[in-house]
């Protein structure tokens, strides 16, 4: 019989701490953010740059799906990977995923706070998909590769 996987452990790698996830989180958002603000304020030429916030978020989690981190997650050494295989999702369902974190948002954010107590360190999104977020990954220094499939 196999012993249970203790907390903070998946089968793949130490688990991603919640303010690991955070920092990633808001280092992978930040671009997308500031052009969606730029876009807000900017009359005409607001709605290209609302548009290329729009598509920077699509593409980060296109990535996250693909590589398993987006610009974010690689600066800190963090990978999203399916629990079942410790495989990268793909990048439709890295899309799916970040889709999925509307879950997590809809009541009061409570599924963002869930890997604080979650054996798995899971949110919402994470356990519809069946992901988890593993640390101790390889870091990136910040350059323009980052940003790169």
């Amino acid at each position: 019989m196999a012993e249970p996987m203790q907390a903070g452990m998946s089968q793949w790698g130490p688990l991603a701490s919640w303010g690991d996830r955070v920092i990633a989180a808001l280092l992978d958002r930040v671009p997308g953010f500031v052009l969606a603000a730029i876009g807000a304020r900017a009359g005409a030429l607001g709605t290209l740059f609302s548009l290329a916030g729009t598509a920077y978020f699509f593409y980060v989690a296109y990535m996250e799906g693909e590589r398993g981190a987006g610009p974010g997650k690689r600066l800190t050494g963090l990978k999203i990977v399916k629990a079942a295989d410790g495989q990268v999702l793909g990048g439709g369902m890295g899309i799916v995923r970040q889709i999925a974190h509307f879950v997590d948002a809809i009541i009061c954010l409570i599924g963002y706070l869930f890997p604080l107590w979650d054996p798995q360190r899971q949110t919402i999104a994470d356990k519809l998909l069946g992901t988890v977020v593993l640390m101790d990954q390889p870091k990136e220094e910040f350059s323009a590769e980052l940003f790169k499939l």
